[in-house]
């Protein structure tokens, strides 16, 4: 078969589980509810402790439209991953519904993408749970790590170095361990995280709106069309998190009718969230407060300080943005073990990430490796390198999603969907172009380094997964994805 051939293939959905007899398969254990809770969980992180501060200036009290278009503008990639994750409902996400719609070729470009979001973004957000470690046992104790335990040997914009970021180490293997007992074990800790850290930002709301004020609503479009989209785009990466739940489609009660109904209710349970935090911290306080430069490195805390008097509000939000970020990291690590296990059962990295323990049902050798290559990043490099590249991988990734809802609707219309994107085909084509508008604005830098990382990829593809995918030499130029297969047969 010639090289353009094996790049077009695509993977019948009955040939969803094959790869090897060794391959393994997951169990079936996430309810709805806990399966919301992993959006939930990915998503609600540092951003919402310190987006207000970023948003704010350019926006004003219209802010509270930024956060409202940036909903939507994910909304419109989270009903397009519901279409195909329950019409296949399988673990790998992005990755497998470019397998099955696009081929071979763009399933790898994919990969490339998620591996990238997933495996960077968990590094990225351990690094920043370091920092907020320090500073709650800094409160709390009066005590907190030296520099050359708290920060890696690579400065970024004159930034503090070390020798190791122990706490950011620590965080990934205590989120591997978690993992490694089972995917049921992971899903009600981060239940109980999730419930935890959206307590305290309703404590905050509460505490805020005692000191509301409708008069800062002043001049509500003061900043414009303008101010308002650019608040728009620094708020959308507030966002990102909520294709997690995709990742989990091998693992879940009902998938077909769990998948669409999770990321639906996480999206309504963040943007609600979101709204409500940005309504009562805009109300307490005059907006010239939301440039200064302590609100801008402590963020809601300080609102809460700075309107209660006392510490122990700001420090019980130290609190539930530690616990926030450990939720974050949990749910990405396991988004990242999902897509390798997917990728080895399909032969495009060796067979051992497929690997299952018969005990706990996990992937362990997939696990522990990828938790090690995190935690290396996250104890060396610091997070002001990683962000923006995980920007670029989740905004191809939505992109990608959307096309494949207008593919597999073209290709095999009588394939049975659960869900449907509504406003079809308009929906999809609108938030490709949200995604694009959003990546037009990346750095060069960001652009060269995702080129690079995705020449990697490739490179790898052509030297072994073209060669060992498990539907090998059996040429599928149809492409057909066939009927969808019952919970039972995965």
């Amino acid at each position: 078969m010639g090289l353009r051939d094996q790049i077009l293939r695509r993977k019948p959905l009955s040939e969803i589980t094959s790869g090897s007899d060794e391959a393994g398969h997951l169990k079936r254990s996430i309810g709805t509810f806990q399966l919301t809770m992993f959006g939930v969980g990915a998503t609600v992180g540092t951003g919402i402790f310190f987006v207000l501060q970023e948003a704010v200036p350019d926006a004003g009290p219209a802010v509270l439209m930024s956060f409202l278009i940036a909903g939507i503008a994910a909304g419109l990639s989270v009903v397009c991953y519901a279409e195909l994750a329950a019409a296949i409902p399988v673990s790998g996400s992005t990755y497998s519904y470019a397998y099955h719609t696009m081929g071979e070729g763009m399933a790898m470009v994919i990969a490339a993408c998620v591996l990238l979001e997933y495996g960077v973004s968990t590094s990225a957000v351990a690094v920043g749970w370091s920092g907020y470690f320090n500073e709650l046992t800094n409160g709390l104790f009066g005590w907190a790590l030296p520099q050359a335990l708290s920060y890696g040997p690579i400065p970024f914009e004159g930034s503090a170095t070390g020798i190791i970021n122990l706490p950011a180490v620590v965080l990934v293997f205590l989120c591997m361990l978690l993992l490694l007992k089972g995917a049921t074990e992971s899903a009600a800790v981060n239940t109980i995280m999730v419930l935890i850290k959206l307590g305290v930002l309703i404590m905050f709301a509460v505490i805020a709106f005692m000191s509301f004020d409708i008069v800062r609503f002043d001049n509500f479009w003061a900043a414009g069309a303008a101010g308002i989209s650019t608040a728009a785009g620094t708020i959308f990466f507030s966002f990102i998190g909520l294709d997690a739940v995709a990742t989990a489609g091998e693992e879940v009660k009902d998938p077909q009718k769990a998948l669409p109904r999770a990321l639906i209710a996480a999206l309504v349970v963040v943007i609600t969230v979101y709204l409500l935090v940005a309504a009562a911290g805009v109300g307490s306080q005059p907006l010239s407060e939301f440039s200064t430069e302590e609100q801008k490195s402590a963020g809601l805390a300080v609102i809460l300080r700075n309107l209660t008097g006392s510490e122990i509000p700001a420090m019980v939000l130290s609190a539930g943005a530690v616990i926030s970020i450990f939720s974050v990291t949990l749910v990405t690590l396991y988004g990242q073990t999902r897509i390798l296990f997917a990728m080895g059962r399909d032969g495009m990295i060796s067979r051992r990430f497929a690997h299952v323990n018969p005990r706990t049902m996990t992937p362990n050798f997939n696990t522990v490796v990828a938790s090690a290559v995190i935690a290396t990043i996250a104890g060396l490099v610091p997070a002001g390198y990683l962000w923006d590249t995980v920007s670029i991988g989740t905004l191809v990734a939505f992109t990608v999603v959307a096309a494949g809802v207008m593919v597999l609707r073209r290709t095999h219309p009588d394939l049975h969907r659960p869900f449907r994107v509504p406003g079809y085909p308009v929906t999809p084509v609108l938030a490709i172009a949200a995604c694009a508008y959003i990546l037009y604005g990346l750095s060069l830098f960001t652009w060269i380094t995702f080129f690079v990382w995705l020449a990697v990829v490739l490179g790898f593809y052509y030297l072994y997964g073209r060669k060992n995918a498990a539907i090998g030499g059996h040429r599928h130029p149809q492409g057909d994805v066939g009927d969808p297969i019952e919970p039972k047969e995965l």
